[in-house]
């Protein structure tokens, strides 16, 4: 299997032992899940399906982010109590991803269950001399790891710009460089807070993936990844701060989907242009939104349409049209495999699939392999 890894910039060779840990970040549930978190956990799906095709056992966790900005703001307007709201939503959440046929994670870890976790880690990155306290928070020290932007390859200005648009908060007065991110900050009166040695307060976004990663998969997993949105700030602070601890590589491969956007914008809670899936999921067949969303290549930045629905449901019904038929052509599984293992070229693999379908084969150990139940 050869995967591009977002840090080297190329397509390598993925070889991971028998078992292979991999963390995927998960959502923040404070609203439904629309088609973007959806091609992110459906690319992970289709990975951790054909490594255990491969012989492997795949650990695959993801985590669930229940205390950060955003889900307590949400939680503020609708007046209700923040894990009030993510309960409603990952309910919501662990259906739709049920319907679309998603295997299931090895472990589904919330960020309040790792406070503990986050605290003794938060003190190993200021004892080993990578943070300082300042105006009641807690923030990492970039200019103490040489390798920062080992991962996202941006220069400075690119990396203050997309601080800035993803909650950075570069102009952050107590903060010693405008990069440097916070570990532990303050909470505000009606946020929830824990006792800490910096005093009251919750964590930031980013140690709490270190932490729940390292709980759940040790200091070095295979293969880390989401969404091409997450590689700066998040995946870069993630990867300096727990290699600043431990001295060893986070992550072998890092692996990131490209965004879904609608009419010529990337989709967005912030923006409100979104195309949910559970929305999708009351007119339309599960196989056919997976199919839908599967026949774009994962990497690949891309518009959604009704279009890529109607496509979809034609080809499932021409596969569910051949079904009970004879059996696939001797080598053409190994075909779809291949292209999987190609940087999980689905796209190529959906139309092994096709070609199987209009010679009247069946083609459900293909359809299997991609997740699609006849």
């Amino acid at each position: 299997m050869r995967l591009h890894d977002t840090a080297r910039g190329e397509i390598v060779a993925f070889e991971p032992g028998p078992v292979v840990s991999m963390y995927s970040c998960g959502i923040t549930p404070y609203d439904a899940a629309h088609v973007g978190h959806a091609q992110v956990y459906l690319t992970f799906d289709i990975l951790q399906r054909r490594l255990i095709d491969l012989g492997h056992e795949p650990r695959l966790v993801r985590n669930v982010t229940d205390v950060d900005d955003d889900i307590l703001r949400k939680a503020r307007e609708l007046g209700v109590h923040y894990l009030d709201l993510a309960a409603e939503e990952m309910a919501r959440f662990d259906s739709n991803m049920a319907a679309l046929n998603l295997l299931p994670v090895y472990s589904e870890p919330r960020a309040t269950s790792a406070i503990p976790d986050i605290l003794s880690l938060i003190g190993a990155v200021l004892d080993a001399g990578h943070a300082y306290s300042s105006g009641g928070s807690v923030y990492f020290d970039v200019s103490s790891f040489a390798r920062f932007g080992q991962v996202s390859h941006l220069s400075r200005a690119e990396m203050l710009v997309l601080s800035a648009e993803r909650g950075g908060h570069p102009e952050d007065p107590n903060k010693r460089d405008a990069l440097d991110f916070v570990l532990w900050q303050p909470s505000a009166p009606d946020e929830p807070s824990w006792e800490s040695r910096w005093g009251k307060g919750r964590p930031g976004w980013h140690i709490e993936c270190s932490a729940l990663a390292m709980r759940e998969l040790g200091e070095t997993v295979d293969l880390h990844g989401g969404g091409t949105d997450l590689i700066f700030p998040h995946h870069e602070c993630e990867t300096a701060q727990s290699e600043s601890v431990t001295g060893t590589t986070f992550s072998r491969h890092w692996l990131h989907v490209g965004m879904v956007g609608l009419d010529g914008t990337k989709m967005s809670k912030s923006l409100g242009n979104l195309v949910f899936v559970g929305d999708l999921l009351k007119e339309w067949d599960p196989a056919v939104v997976r199919l839908a969303l599967l026949a774009h290549h994962y990497r690949s930045d891309w518009d959604w349409s009704h279009d890529d629905l109607e496509r979809a449901a034609q080809r499932l019904e021409r596969w569910r049209a051949v079904a009970e038929k004879s059996v696939m052509t001797p080598g053409a599984l190994d075909v779809v495999r291949g292209h999987i293992d190609d940087d999980l070229n689905v796209s190529d693999a959906l139309v092994v699939l096709d070609d199987e379908a209009a010679s009247g084969r069946g083609v459900g150990p293909g359809a299997a392999l991609l997740g699609v139940e006849l």
